[in-house]
C-alpha cells in the first residue's frame, strides 16, 4: 500500500512540472512551423545587427563623400552610396535600431497604458468605466495612420515624438481588448470568491484578472511590433518622423525614391528591410497564438 501511494505522488506532477510542460509545449508548437522558424530567425538578425551595428557597419552612416554619390553597389559598397556618398548598407544596418527602439518602446506605452485603461475600465464599470470607454471609441475614431501623423507633427518629429505617436497610436487597440477580456473573467466564480473573502480590487486585478487576459495581450503585442515598425517608416517617409542625418528605413525609402529609375537599391534595400521584419513580426505573433490556444492543443 504505502509503494502504490509512493508511485502516485512521485507521478502527480507539481507546479513547476506542469509550467515546464506548458513552457515545452510553447517551444514546440513554435520550433514546429517553418514559417515562425523564417520569422524568428530574421527578428534574431535584426536585433544582432542593431545591438552591433557600430562593428557590422563598414562605414560612418552619417559620413558624407560628395566624390562618391549615388553609386550603384560594388566591392566597397556593397549596396552602393545615396545621393550624400553615405553608404546604404552602414545606415540600413543602423536603421535596424532605431526601428527596435521604436518598436519596444512605443508598443510598451500603448501595452502598459492601454492595458491600464481597460483593465480599471472593465473592473470597476459604472461611470469611470463610461467614460474610459468612451474616451478610447473617440480616439478608435480616428484611423491610426492620422491619429499618429497629427502627433509626430505636433511634436515636431524626432525619435520622441514618433514614439509617443506610435504609443498614443495603438494605445485604444489594448484598452478595447483588455475591457472585453475583463468583462468575460469578471463573472467567474473565483473572482466572486475573492471578493467575499475580502480580497481588495488591485489584489484581484493584478493576480487574477491580469494574468487571465496575458495570452491574448501577448499575442497582440507581438504583432504590433510589426506595425509600430510600420508606422514609423511611414512616418519618417512623409517627413515627420526620424530627422535627419539619424538613419531610419523610412526616410531612406524617401530619399532614394527619386532616383529609381538610376539607383533603385537605394529605395529597395531598406524596402526590402521592412517587410521582412514586419513579416517576422507577424509570423512569430501567429506562432504565439496558437500556442497560447486551447482549441488547438493536441492538434499541433
Amino acid at each position: 500500500m504505502k509503494s502504490r501511494e509512493k508511485n502516485n505522488i512521485v507521478k502527480t506532477p507539481g507546479k513547476n512540472q506542469k509550467g515546464f510542460n506548458e513552457l515545452a509545449y510553447i517551444i514546440h508548437v513554435l520550433l514546429s512551423r517553418k514559417l515562425v522558424l523564417i520569422g524568428l530567425v530574421i527578428i534574431l538578425v535584426t536585433v544582432v545587427a542593431a545591438i552591433f551595428a557600430p562593428l557590422l557597419a563598414p562605414y560612418d552612416p552619417n559620413q558624407t563623400n560628395m566624390k562618391e554619390t549615388l553609386l550603384q553597389p560594388n566591392k566597397d559598397h556593397l549596396l552602393g552610396t545615396d545621393s550624400l556618398g553615405r553608404d546604404t548598407l552602414s545606415r540600413l544596418i543602423f536603421g535596424a535600431r532605431i526601428s527596435l527602439l521604436v518598436a519596444i518602446v512605443g508598443v510598451g506605452i500603448s501595452a502598459v497604458s492601454g492595458m491600464m485603461l481597460g483593465l480599471v475600465a472593465g473592473y470597476f464599470g459604472g461611470i469611470l468605466g463610461k467614460i474610459i470607454m468612451r474616451f478610447i471609441d473617440t480616439m478608435m475614431a480616428f484611423p491610426m495612420v492620422i491619429l499618429s501623423l497629427t502627433i509626430a507633427t505636433l511634436l515636431g518629429g524626432g525619435i520622441t515624438g514618433v514614439i509617443i505617436a506610435v504609443g498614443v497610436g495603438l494605445m485604444a487597440l489594448y484598452a478595447r481588448v483588455m475591457w472585453g477580456q475583463v468583462m468575460i473573467v469578471r463573472q467567474n466564480d473565483y473572482i466572486l470568491a475573492e471578493r467575499a473573502m475580502g480580497a481588495n480590487d488591485w489584489s484581484i486585478m493584478m493576480r487574477h484578472m491580469l494574468p487571465n487576459c496575458f495570452p491574448v495581450l501577448v499575442v497582440m503585442v507581438t504583432i504590433q511590433m510589426g506595425a509600430a515598425i510600420l508606422m514609423e517608416a511611414g512616418l519618417s517617409f512623409l517627413g515627420v518622423g526620424i530627422l535627419p542625418p539619424t538613419a531610419a528605413w523610412g526616410s531612406m525609402v524617401a530619399n532614394g525614391y527619386n532616383y529609381l529609375t538610376t539607383v533603385p537599391i537605394l529605395s529597395f534595400a531598406p524596402g526590402i528591410a521592412i517587410m521582412l521584419v514586419v513579416f517576422g513580426f507577424n509570423m512569430v505573433g501567429d506562432g504565439i497564438r496558437d500556442a497560447f490556444d486551447p482549441r488547438l492543443r493536441g492538434k499541433i
